[in-house]
């Protein structure tokens, strides 16, 4: 038994693609693309990570060490090259609530568990059902984050200090705006003149340089927050007294502590899993190759697990950072890889230099991020595709912004799902006709799935009392789904038994026989043939799930 268990797990795990340049080939300008893509996402996840940290009430070198681990180790195990991970702001929003009331030690604790349910979802290759994610839902998808990403720069117009109070006005105001359009201008012009250097890290290099050659008074990232600090060293979260944080207490290692942490990593997980997947595809999409989702969710996992023992807030991928990547050329392992090196050299030895580039340049990068992240082609398409699927892309869109990306998915799918059973249980109809090989039996020809949704017009479809003594229902344009399905078969062949008639079932397919006989509804009477070589009847058992 233990030996049956542990080759099905090893039959779960596939080797994973671990090679640095993927399909690329290892020139020096390959890499030092890699490298400049890479330095470029490191200045854009500083505020980011910052202000996640502030949104999730942690201190900011929680952040930038998440940002730091999360990033290094997706980068090396991801399913995905040119994906950048890190601190989110979809999970920040969740952990907010457990730091208030029990501490930033739990986070911690919740960190771990949640990536060891990444990795278990990994093993398990749950990560294949992304695929059930509709087009539309990816749509509203890429438009409501487009939009979050957004409205996160908004944060960065307030004056500092002012915790997002008091707005920038007058001169400092209109030298932000200009600051943030000089950014965007060079990011859209630079490729034009030449693809040496990433656009977005030229935009932010020639404002910085003209910032703090200048001197101009503008809001610059070291007035968010101090980003100096140390190594991150490991940290266990769990036992008694105070934590790395004080006056936060370390998380009891007991069944109470488990409690409290669980619904909370449960969240955290489905939310971090989704926004990677979702993204990997995007990031599939723009460069042309397909990510292993199962891998990608085992690093996530193992990343987080990393993280919640070094004093991180856990990550996920990033679809900003994993656009400015790709834009600037990053299509490897080397670019992430280099993203997470450059921002330990930051936090570790750079601090104060990176601390005097000004907001507006990344507020400027962020800005052309959106403008190439929203699906502008789904607005022209909403007249021309299903009304349904345009109002899925608006849904997912507006749910996306005013609640979190998880929930957006989650509803923006079982929308889909309800339309798509509803459009098929509208399909469902049958041909009569008298039967050639039984003189004077009625044949009913169904097509289309009988199911939950279809089950009343299957009903509907019999006239019990007008049909002849013998009635033959054929399958061969029909499958039989669900326990539903079986329910409707029983209920109809009940109300010819009624009546004294006989009912049979004929060109069952093979799963349709598969599952009508598990069912017991089936009696056999001769050798089946599911290719309908050979027309079988089957009559069906009654009173099997109840007839109710």
């Amino acid at each position: 038994m233990r030996r049956a268990a542990m080759a099905l797990l090893a039959k779960q795990i596939s080797p994973p693609n671990l090679s640095i340049m993927q399909d690329e080939g290892f020139t020096v300008g390959r890499v030092r693309t890699e490298l400049l893509s890479g330095l470029t996402v490191a200045l854009a996840l500083v505020p980011e990570a910052v202000a996640f940290a502030f949104v999730a009430d942690v201190h900011p070198l929680v952040g930038l060490y998440a940002a730091f681990m999360v990033g290094l180790i997706t980068a090396v195990f991801g399913g995905r090259p040119g994906m950048i991970s890190g601190a989110t702001g979809a999970l920040a929003v969740v952990m907010v609530a457990l730091v208030a009331d029990h501490g930033v030690e739990y986070l911690f604790a919740t960190v771990v568990l949640m990536g060891i349910l990444q990795i278990f979802a990994g093993v398990m290759h749950w990560g294949k059902f992304i695929r059930l994610v509709p087009h539309p839902v990816m749509l509203g998808f890429v438009n409501g984050l487009a939009i979050v990403i957004f409205l996160a720069q908004m944060t960065q117009f307030t004056v500092p200090g002012s915790e997002g109070e008091e707005w920038l006005s007058g001169t400092s105001l209109y030298m932000m705006l200009g600051l943030v359009a000089l950014t965007m201008v060079i990011i859209w012009g630079m490729p034009k003149i030449t693809s040496v250097i990433p656009a977005p890290l030229a935009g932010i290099g020639i404002v910085a340089v003209l910032v703090i050659a200048m001197g101009l008074d503008v809001p610059r990232v070291g007035d968010m927050a101090s980003i100096e600090g140390g190594f991150p060293a490991f940290h266990n979260p769990f036992g008694t007294g105070e934590g790395l944080y004080p006056p936060h207490m370390l998380a009891p290692f007991t069944l109470e502590t488990l409690w409290i942490i669980l619904p909370y990593a449960v969240i955290l997980a489905a939310i971090g899993l989704i926004e990677s997947l979702l993204t990997l595809n995007l990031v599939g999409e723009i460069t042309g190759k397909r990510g292993g989702a199962s891998q990608e969710c085992i690093a996530q996992g193992a990343s987080n697990v990393v993280t919640g023992f070094f004093g991180g807030m856990g990550g996920c991928a990033m679809i900003g950072q994993s656009m400015i990547n790709v834009k600037s050329g990053g299509r490897t392992r080397i670019a992430g890889i280099a993203a997470a090196l450059f921002l330990l050299l930051f936090i570790v030895a750079a601090s104060p230099l990176i601390e005097q580039i000004p907001l507006a340049a990344l507020v400027g990068v962020m800005f052309m991020v959106v403008i190439g992240t929203f699906a502008w082609n789904s607005l022209k398409i909403m007249t021309k595709v299903p009304l349904m699927d345009a109002f899925v892309i608006v849904l997912v869109t507006v749910v996306t912004v005013m609640s979190d990306l998880a929930v957006a998915v989650v509803v923006g799918v079982i929308v889909s799902a309800l339309a798509y059973a509803w459009n098929n249980a509208r399909r469902i109809h049958a041909y009569t006709r008298e039967s050639e090989s039984d003189k004077g039996a009625k044949v009913y020809e169904i097509e289309g799935p009988l199911f939950f949704g279809s089950t009343d017009g299957f009903i509907e479809l019999f006239d019990v009392a007008g049909d002849p003594d013998h009635v033959i229902v054929d399958f061969a344009r029909s499958r039989v789904v669900d326990q539903s399905a079986l329910q409707a078969i029983e209920a109809v062949a009940g109300k010819y038994e009624a009546e004294g008639k006989t009912l049979v079932l004929r060109h069952l397919s093979r799963d349709c026989h598969q599952l009508l006989t598990k069912a017991g509804h089936l009696m056999v009477d001769s050798d089946d043939d599911p290719e309908y070589e050979v027309a079988v009847d089957y009559s069906v058992k009654t009173g099997i799930l109840g007839g109710h």
